[in-house]
């Protein structure tokens, strides 16, 4: 009998896991049907949404000349009802609604902006979580032709942001406020050359500074001071998609599906869910955050579970580790930081041209692996080499720092099988990480 596997939502998490499980049921002859349900008929690529939001034409792919040749049945629909108990999805598109039957559901449906109850961001401020907040950011730069622009969050998203503004329009002043320092996620020497880099692109930064409220005219922050603005771009917060907590499946705080090392949900294991809905725990029990870096291995380690139920294979179930996070400061300049497998940072890092071009490859890399199920894989001592390299012209011990990637990859995440076979993916990182602001 033909297994039925649904995946909804066709991000990075989503096509990977569509792909994957497409490749695993061809290679073992398994009889399995993959329908990949997405709101919209494109792949976006979330990790370069800062450069959209400067005006800049990248990161959108046609999802069916991605699966074309597959057999992966594509539905271009919202997703209004998803019923465990009947195993059905009620979905919405150009024809009305129509239900999608299955044996397995993946749910993928992502992250949005949440403005962590500051009154007014709604209403006042706009969001580069999603290709259409990212377009309107363009727009009204465009259009309204502000003079500040001031960007809200100083983590990953938050600095990529503003470096990206004011690269391209050096005629606006940008300023980044943040609750805490910039860019903590990275070692003091990254967060130096971060503000060397703001400093350099005349970026204001503001750091320690809560935000308590954001009207008409800016900011009002928790010392009663004002940041004025012409245009706020929040990057404060996200939160997961609230399927996952509407259809019963038992979740975190922020709304993520809390998942075994298989991406089964606790409550409902016929239900898997990947990327920045899933609530999973790293190699030292942390859990993950939202990234691309850990929604690619987690798709395809949902489409393994999948295919290994159906074909006796057992599912790997080992913890995910990083190796990397990758920052963009503008088109010019990047942070590379090599980090421990709990995300923690390590003693050396690539700064400059360097690293926006090893950013730009694993960001490339990223939507390759996502649509071709993780087969644009590339070998680790290209990066090592890199570094190696950076690190004799810095004066450096070529092996400073450098650490063993067992099951690590490319800024911040890689599948673990590929992991040990020494290979990497070119994957990406920091698409969420501005609710660390």
């Amino acid at each position: 009998m033909t297994h039925r596997l649904l995946v909804l939502g066709a991000g990075y998490s989503g096509l990977a896991a569509a792909r994957r499980a497409h490749d695993i049921a061809r290679s073992e002859r398994a009889d399995v049907t993959v329908t990949l349900v997405n709101a919209t008929p494109y792949f976006v690529e979330r990790v370069r949404l800062h450069q959209v939001a400067a005006g800049q034409d990248v990161g959108v792919h046609s999802l069916a000349e991605a699966l074309e040749g597959t057999g992966i049945d594509l539905v271009v629909a919202q997703v209004e009802d998803v019923d465990p108990d009947a195993r059905s999805v009620t979905v919405r598109g150009d024809r009305g609604p129509r239900t999608l039957g299955y044996d397995s559901l993946v749910l993928a449906l992502g992250s949005s902006a949440r403005a962590g109850g500051v009154p007014g961001a709604d209403d006042h401020a706009l969001a580069i979580a999603d290709l259409d907040g990212a377009r309107a950011v363009a727009d009204r730069i465009a259009t309204d032709r502000p003079e500040r622009v001031v960007v809200v969050g100083g983590g990953l998203t938050g600095i990529e942001a503003a470096t990206e503004i004011a690269e391209s329009h050096p005629g606006i002043a940008v300023e980044l406020v943040t609750g805490g320092e910039v860019v903590p996620s990275v070692g003091a020497r990254g967060r130096a050359h971060a503000r060397r880099v703001l400093h350099r692109l005349g970026v204001v930064l503001r750091e320690h500074a809560r935000v308590e409220e954001v009207d008409a005219r800016g900011l009002v922050l928790a010392d009663g001071g004002r940041v004025p603005a012409d245009l706020v771009v929040w990057n404060a917060g996200f939160g997961a998609s609230g399927v996952a907590a509407a259809i019963g499946l038992a979740v975190d705080d922020d709304g993520r599906a809390v998942v075994d090392g298989s991406q089964r949900s606790l409550s409902h294991p016929d239900v898997l869910v990947v990327g920045d809905a899933a609530h999973t725990r790293g190699a030292a029990g942390e859990p993950l955050r939202m990234s691309c870096a850990m929604g690619l291995p987690m798709g395809w380690n949902a489409a393994g579970t999948v295919l290994g139920a159906l074909t006796g294979r057992t599912p790997d179930t080992a913890p995910f580790g990083y190796l990397l996070q990758c920052v963009s400061l503008g088109r010019r300049d990047g942070l590379v930081q090599f980090v421990r497998a709990d995300d923690s940072p390590r003693a050396f890092l690539l700064t400059g041209r360097t690293a926006a071009l090893v950013k730009e490859y694993i960001v490339a890399g990223a939507y390759d692996n996502a649509r071709t199920g993780g087969q644009a894989a590339v070998n680790l001592r290209l990066v090592r080499g890199v570094a190696r390299r950076y690190l004799r012209r810095k004066g450096a011990p070529a092996d400073a720092g450098q650490g063993r990637a067992t099951s690590t990859g490319a800024s911040s995440g890689v599948s673990r099988g590929d992991a040990r076979k020494g290979r990497m993916t070119r994957s990406a990182s920091g698409v969420d990480d501005s609710r660390r602001a």
